[in-house]
């Protein structure tokens, strides 16, 4: 890429995360309130994402070869069990990793 279309691409994208954080300002001005889909959004789409990361992480488990998918289903359990427990993601996904780490190496 040449130096202009560099300067361009940034300056793209700069104008875009600006839309983007402006335009919620824009379109919800402070006073009126928010319409009930977009509450609806709120409640729904960080369960929606988990899941969706949940999937991502189990895709590639083979049940049927090697260790039948046992430290995913371990470390996923333990994540599940600390998040409970603690309600701290970053505890519930650094232990989990950290767990699963020690599993497919160790034990596994």
């Amino acid at each position: 890429m040449t130096n202009a279309q560099l300067i361009l691409t940034v300056a793209i994208i700069m104008g875009a995360t600006m839309l983007t954080r402006f335009l919620s300002f824009l379109v919800f001005p402070a006073g009126r309130e928010t319409p009930a889909f977009i509450r609806y959004l709120g409640k729904v789409l960080p369960a929606a994402a988990m899941a969706m990361l949940v999937i991502y992480c189990y895709k590639g488990v083979d049940i049927t070869s090697g260790n039948h998918g046992a430290p995913e289903l371990i470390a996923g359990l333990a994540v599940a069990v600390l998040h409970k427990w603690k309600h701290s993601m970053l505890l519930s996904i650094g232990g989990g990793t950290a767990l699963y780490l020690v599993l497919i190496h160790l034990v596994f």
